[in-house]
């Protein structure tokens, strides 16, 4: 059973996956960062300086100053700043797979081939390769049909 496990986890397909999803995370750490360190600053600060983060409904009726103090206090609360910082984080990098899929698949297309119009024709008598528009071979003399086209 155990070799069965190490076979298994030795396969190239479970070794990507890994690598995959540990770049996934790291990707999504950065984003993160990007979403609650500069983007919802800025968008804070064209909304009048609000912080998303601190944006919340307390379900409790005691005034709470902040997110934090209200959780730290057991208060039920709705976070519906998280909430926004966690859908534009979602949007991003739904973003960011959309465009990294449209290229892997670009790239795995295969390129289309251009028609190519055939310059030759092959004699019927001796099977020498002749110009298309030849009315006698060249290397038996015979005569051609001529082709219309």
């Amino acid at each position: 059973m155990i070799k069965e496990f190490r076979e298994f986890i030795m396969r190239g397909n479970v070794i990507d996956m890994a690598v995959g999803i540990i770049i996934g995370i790291a990707f999504g750490a950065i984003v993160n960062s990007l979403v609650n360190d500069v983007i919802m600053p800025l968008i804070g600060f064209l909304l009048g300086n609000v912080d998303f983060s601190n944006l919340f409904i307390n379900l409790s009726g005691t005034h709470y100053a902040s997110l934090v103090e209200a959780k730290s206090a057991g208060a039920p609360v709705i976070a519906y700043g998280v909430f926004i910082n966690a859908l534009i984080n979602f949007l991003i990098i739904a973003f960011v797979v959309f465009i990294l899929v449209k290229q892997v698949n670009r790239l795995r297309q295969p390129k289309k081939e251009v028609p190519v119009t055939p310059t030759t024709k092959e004699c019927a008598y001796c099977f020498s390769t002749i110009p298309l528009k030849a009315t006698r071979c060249p290397h038996c003399t015979s005569e051609l049909k001529v082709v219309q086209g």
